[in-house]
């Protein structure tokens, strides 16, 4: 079961800033709070529900038990429209992608007021993947459509050699990022053209 949390709390505070128009945007320090700030249609809450109900899990990040934040740049403009979506950092497996469709699909929201003028609003939203911590188990990412190399302490291992390194199992949340490998460098051993996707699973380095 997925659990998807949104930190509206960083919103009115420390996770936006405002720009106001005409073009250069001349940006807003973030003590200043106009006089209105965007509002989604119903509220904070609705915006919550909405989030937590149309982002969806890619059949990787399901796969590998994903776990991790997902920052969303996005500018409510002056019309309550949603534009200029962008993801500010990556963990992969889709998820930016799911993240950036899910803001752009928003309904227009109410848009800001500063100084008694509409205004463009530049928001960084948090979203959190979370498919619960589990173990990742190498029978089953054989079994799966995709192939997979390991990046563990900085060097690259096929599925089998990554076996031998750590064990049959492994824990989701030793995942740092989970991205698309293209084997550029055109290695044989990491070849595996009976999978739809290969995806490069990089290991977080233990702290001494």
């Amino acid at each position: 079961m997925k659990h998807i949390y949104l930190l509206f709390f960083l919103i009115l505070i420390s996770k936006l800033t405002f720009a106001q128009t005409p073009l250069p945007d001349a940006l807003i320090t973030e003590d200043s709070i106009p006089d209105r700030v965007p509002e989604f249609p119903g509220g904070t809450r609705s915006f919550y529900n909405y989030i937590s109900q149309n982002v969806h899990y890619s059949d990787i990040a399901n796969l590998i038990g994903i776990t991790g934040r997902v920052v969303v740049s996005f500018v409510v403009n002056k019309e309550g429209e949603i534009t200029r979506v962008t993801p500010v950092n990556c963990i992969g497996a889709g998820c930016e992608a799911e993240a950036v469709k899910v803001i752009e699909q928003s309904p227009d929201w109410k848009p800001g007021i500063y100084n008694g003028r509409l205004v463009n609003v530049i928001y960084n939203i948090p979203i959190t993947f979370d498919v619960n911590d589990r173990k990742v188990t190498m029978a089953n990412l054989r079994k799966s459509n995709y192939g997979f190399v390991f990046s563990i302490k900085g060097s690259l291992y096929t599925i089998d050699e990554a076996e031998k390194i750590l064990g049959g199992s492994f824990m989701s949340t030793q995942i740092e990022i989970a991205v698309p490998f293209y084997n550029y460098n055109k290695i044989s051993k990491f070849d595996t053209p009976d999978k739809k996707e290969i995806y490069l699973l990089v290991f977080k380095s233990k702290k001494d």
